[in-house]
């Protein structure tokens, strides 16, 4: 489609959004208006069947929580009503050619892809810090997994962007690989050069998944890095509840104009893996997310999230024995690191002694998030009390614990094989050498640590800190 017309679309339906062009958020507002007596399906009945403690902490959500059966929400599968419009102005905004609500997290999203696009023995090219649902759906289909290695910073102990002379080298020497499926931005906002992968993959004539996740505002302001979809990926999957406005667990899959694969497929796979008793709350948080975003008030909320972000980072260049990761990043993701603590201490010290949560915590340095519910005084307090910690000195004992696994997995076995081959549980420290059946991957970020058919070495050890026994392939 012509991008001047796909802008003017995207513009008409921003200025209906000031009138809050909302379909499922408006039915269900009908809905909560207009109630009717329930003999059905969820048996709390509005919150009356609920212990009276929790009626008071979920308060009115009980009162709209129900399936999409009643009063013209539509349904989710196949998607009609209110819920098919909802998608189609979200496919609008993002310039996709179909986008479907997902309420099991990118979780489902990614393993619906597996599932329509791998079979037994397909070859994919994989980045090393893929979510572990991407290897939970690989497992599944049988697939077999190549790795292209992102680049390491190992001063700051995390991942960095996958270089696209890697994927061509790879995409070079196996002409097999018929699908590369990447993470961007990393959880720590660090940004791959997407428009350079897509061409390569084009050449390769491979398809291209890229999990958004973490970018699931990209689409909504030019501040931010260019959402892989306007550079062709097949397929988009983000997580809105991240960092977008909606509720945990509800999230996005979207397909490019030009994607290669079968929609029938991802609608199948998704209708496979999906809950047939979706939440409406998950997916009208959906739509008013969409539609937030792209307001003259969402404008504001991103534009103050992106402020917020730089101030911070202008103001922290001051702080003594402070540093914040920058470069090609995402500048509302900020990894912040402290001379002489590590993650773990610095998160335990924000929270315990100045009530204040992090995103998560890595080997060097903790993740701090400027959301769109951000306000410049928490900043500000932020800010402040990094400045009383940089002066003090603390005295923590040593920790042999990792967090962020930067290992070149070695595989041995295929992921299938391994996870359905015979297996035994044997003590951590007696495990170096045999091969893995199982996926280790510790949430935040959900990376693996271990995953089936994979050796199991020495520097492993590390991070199975929080295990006694794991699961290896029986001898």
């Amino acid at each position: 489609m012509n991008k001047n017309f796909l802008k003017k679309i995207k513009n008409f339906i921003r200025i209906k959004d000031k009138n809050d062009n909302t379909p499922l958020l408006d039915a269900m507002i009908n809905y909560k208006k207009a109630p009717m007596v329930a003999f059905h399906i969820p048996g709390h009945n509005k919150g009356l069947g609920v212990h009276p403690r929790f009626f008071s902490l979920a308060g009115d959500a009980l009162n709209i929580d129900t399936t999409d059966e009643f009063d013209n929400l539509g349904t989710l599968h196949p998607s009609t009503g209110a819920i098919k419009k909802a998608q189609e102005l979200a496919a609008i905004e993002f310039g996709a050619k179909s986008t479907f609500f997902v309420t099991g997290g990118s979780t489902i999203a990614n393993l619906a892809l597996a599932f329509s696009t791998t079979g037994p023995n397909d070859e994919v090219l994989v980045g090393r810090n893929c979510h572990r649902s991407v290897l939970t759906g690989l497992i599944i289909t049988g697939a077999k997994v190549n790795w292209i290695i992102p680049k390491k910073l190992n001063d700051w102990a995390i991942f960095g962007a996958i270089q696209p002379q890697d994927i061509e080298e790879k995409l070079k020497h196996n002409r097999n690989i018929k699908l590369v499926w990447i993470t961007n931005p990393t959880y720590e906002g660090n940004v791959s050069d997407i428009k350079k992968i897509a061409e390569i993959t084009k050449k390769y004539k491979c398809s291209l998944i890229v999990d958004e996740a973490h970018g699931s505002l990209w689409n909504f302001s030019e501040r931010f890095p260019k959402s892989a979809l306007f550079y062709g990926a097949d397929a988009v999957v983000h997580s809105f509840h991240k960092t977008a406005g909606a509720m945990t667990q509800a999230s996005m899959l979207h397909l490019s104009k030009k994607s290669s694969f079968d929609e029938e497929k991802i609608k199948q796979g998704l209708k496979l893996l999906h809950t047939t008793s979706p939440s409406l709350l998950l997916l009208t948080s959906l739509d008013a997310a969409r539609s937030n975003l792209s307001s003259d008030k969402g404008q504001k909320m991103l534009n103050s999230a992106i402020d917020n972000a730089l101030y911070f980072r202008s103001e922290a260049k001051n702080i003594e024995n402070l540093s914040v990761l920058e470069g090609d990043i995402d500048v509302t993701k900020i990894f912040i690191k402290m001379k002489n603590l590590n993650g773990i201490h610095l998160e335990s010290i924000l929270e315990h002694n100045y009530r204040i949560e992090v995103e998560s915590a890595s080997d060097e340095g903790v993740l701090i998030l400027s959301n769109i519910g951000n306000t410049r005084s928490e900043f500000e307090y932020l800010l402040k009390c990094l400045r009383e910690i940089s002066q003090e000195n603390y005295n923590y004992p040593k920790q042999d614990i990792k967090i962020m696994p930067l290992i070149d997995p070695e595989i041995v076995m295929n992921l299938r094989e391994a996870y359905f081959a015979p297996k035994e549980a044997i003590n951590k420290n007696e495990a170096v050498g045999r091969i893995s059946s199982e996926v280790i991957a510790l949430c935040p970020p959900g990376i693996s640590v271990l995953l089936p058919g994979e050796l199991i070495k020495e520097e492993h050890l590390p991070y199975l800190y929080n295990f006694d026994k794991i699961e290896v392939i029986k001898e």
